[in-house]
């Protein structure tokens, strides 16, 4: 009997947000690999069937994930022109996904989106419609925003070198002499730009959505 007194007590203390919360540290922590219930069980010091109390299966508890990770996202603010509002929810959205690598592959898959999500989702949308787009407009920039935003998220992850002593390293094969007659334009970006100090791959985040936002501009009247 105190056996089973203890999972009751486990459960009484379980809140859907502890259970959330521990599920997206844990996949935080294992670098992009969503936990199973069992292992977030053990965590939580708990029974497997305590988490079914709060969520009816895996696919509750990742719709669960992907609403916080959308919580953290910055929303267009009232009074914000829409092409300063994009940025700055690209850049935001960005960073979320760099401190939740896993989530990308998760952001746009869930049938049953939560709270956060719908939010998110409804004040892009009510931004670029304020700022002059055609509802057709509206999905066409949210589209192409958000495939830039997880593109470069996931080319971003993927890179062999995280600062400017990594990326010598890898250049370093393109620069020999051999290496710069078989492929001159490579070992040109290597020597003018990618080797200069202080060349950071991550600028170019910025580079790219600024061309996008642009564009953006110049075609929002004419869809």
């Amino acid at each position: 009997m105190a056996e089973d007194a203890a999972p009751a007590r486990g459960r009484g203390s379980l809140s859907r947000e502890k259970v959330l919360r521990e599920a997206v540290a844990m996949a935080d922590a294992a670098g992009g690999e969503v936990p199973s219930t069992r292992k977030l069980a053990e965590r939580l010091g708990v029974r497997a069937m305590a988490l079914y109390h709060h969520f009816k299966n895996k696919d509750e508890l990742l719709d669960g994930m992907v609403d916080l990770v959308f919580a953290e996202i910055e929303l267009p603010e009232d009074g914000v022109a829409w092409d300063e509002a994009m940025r700055r929810r690209a850049s935001s959205m960005r960073d979320a996904l760099n401190r939740h690598p896993w989530a990308v592959a998760l952001m746009d898959s869930r049938a049953n989106p939560g709270p956060a999500t719908l939010r998110h989702h409804n004040a892009v949308i009510g931004c670029l419609l304020a700022g002059g787009f055609t509802i057709a407009g509206a999905a066409h920039a949210f589209s192409l925003l958000d495939s830039y935003v997880y593109g470069f998220a996931i080319q971003e992850q993927a890179l062999p070198f995280e600062d400017g002593a990594d990326m010598e390293e890898v250049a370093a094969g393109l620069v020999t002499e051999e290496a710069a007659a078989a492929f001159p334009h490579l070992a040109a970006m290597a020597l003018e730009l990618t080797l200069k100090p202080g060349y950071r791959y991550g600028d170019e985040f910025a580079v790219g959505l600024g061309l996008i936002v642009d564009g953006l501009a110049a075609r929002r009247e004419s869809w």
